[in-house]
This record gives structure tokens, sequence and C-alpha cells, in this order.
């Protein structure tokens, strides 16, 4: 069995030696491949050579399987995630859906900031701030954290309706399931940050987000209130240096 398991993740291995790397992380390399005919994102975990073997495995393990479970877990509460095609937990690759026509809510907001005046633009964004704070809010009621929350690990679909903005979250890497404010609050702190930083100028954006989040959750009270104080210990340490 151990030996069919090494052959399989050799296998998996010289096929995506094949495929073409669409970027790579700190933790993963992501390729553009096919799968079963269907166009596909494979999410490869590679190994770490300043680890000791045994513990980059169980790391590795434990974080593919952690993954793998959250866009699960999500997709069955009908939050958009893409769907999860086939697993090798040997060689820790992930086959998913290729959101096909898709742009990264980062560009997307980029794109219409450079398009119109910076009030206008701000109108026209205003239905995505409110969209992202739903589906936030909803992963959250559904305890899944998700630990990299920015705008570049957000697709929108292409659709016929303008009006219609489908949302899909991505990356996953770094998720857990917790029911704790705090971790939930770290989270929306994580996106905040992010933001502010790629998009100057967008605080009223954000803010909308947060009033949505808000409204779309009954749970969302000891969460804000964690995230007040993260801010807080944020800044302190910002103070201190």
């Amino acid at each position: 069995m151990e030996v069919n398991k090494k052959e399989e993740s050799m296998a998996v291995s010289g096929f995506l030696l094949k495929e073409r790397v669409l970027r790579q992380g700190a933790e993963a390399r992501v390729y553009r491949a096919s799968f079963l005919g269907r166009s596909s994102v494979v999410k490869e975990r590679f190994s770490k050579k300043y680890r000791h073997p045994v513990l980059d495995r169980r790391l590795s393990d434990r974080r593919t399987l952690q993954e793998v479970r959250c866009i699960l877990r999500c997709r069955r509460a009908g939050i958009p995630t893409p769907a999860v095609y086939f697993v090798d937990y040997t060689s820790h690759c992930i086959f998913m859906e290729d959101i096909v026509d898709s742009v990264t809510v980062r560009d997307h907001i980029a794109s219409t900031q450079r398009r119109s005046d910076p009030s206008s633009a701000l109108e026209q964004l205003v239905p995505l701030a409110a969209k992202v704070g739903r589906v936030l809010a909803q992963m959250h009621q559904e305890d899944v954290v998700h630990g990299d929350l920015t705008t570049s690990n957000m697709l929108l679909r292409k659709s016929q309706d303008p009006a219609e903005l489908g949302l899909v979250l991505i990356d996953f890497g770094l998720s857990s399931v917790s029911a704790l404010p705090e971790d939930k609050g770290v989270d929306l702190y994580v996106l905040e940050k992010a933001f502010l930083s790629t998009h100057p100028n967008t605080e009223r954006l954000f803010q909308e987000l947060l009033n949505s989040y808000v409204a779309s959750s009954k749970k969302s009270s000891p969460v804000i209130k964690k995230l007040d104080e993260v801010r807080l210990r944020g800044r302190k340490r910002s103070m201190v240096g």
C-alpha cells in the first residue's frame, strides 16, 4: 500500500511538471491543468527543506486536510468557493474548479478607481462591499475562519447581468474551524489592513462592508467587539514600534 501511495504521488508530481505555474507562495504552488476534461486549478503544498521531514509531512497533512474541510464546509452552506475535484494527500495536491473568465476583487476595484473619479468609484463599489460583507458573515456563521482575507483572494465571475456579483472566495490554505469571536475578529482585521493598504482612501467602502456584515449575522456583535480590541492592540504595537 505504501509503495502504491508513493507511485501515485510521483505520478501526480510528474503530471504537474508539464503544467504551467500560475503563482507560487511561501506554502504552495498553483498550476492550471485539465482534470478529466475540465479546466482546473491544482494547488500543491510543497515540502520545506528546513523542516524535519516528519514534522513537515505532519504539518502538510494537517493543513491540506483542513483546507479541504473548510472549502467543503462552505460549499455545503451555499458559500461560493471552487468545487474540489480530487485530493492527493500523499503529494498534498488539491484539484479544484478553475473559475474561468474571472477577475480578482483587487483588480476590479483598481480598474473602477482608474475609470471614474473618487466619489463616483466609491458609489459604484458599494454593492460589491455589501456583497463581501454578506458572504463573510455567512462564512463566519459556519465557524469557518479564512485566515488570509485579502481582495486578491476573492474572485468575481463574469455575468450576463451587470448587476449580478458572482463573488467566489479562494485560497483557504490558512483556514480553520473556530467558533471564537476572537478568531473571526482577527479575520476581519487582516482584511481591513490588507484592504486599506491595497486600496487607499476606501475607508467608507470598508465601513459599508462591515455594516453589511453586521446586518447579515445574528452573531456579529461579539465579533465586532473583538475587532475593535484587535485594532486597539494593533495601534499600541505601532506606537511602541
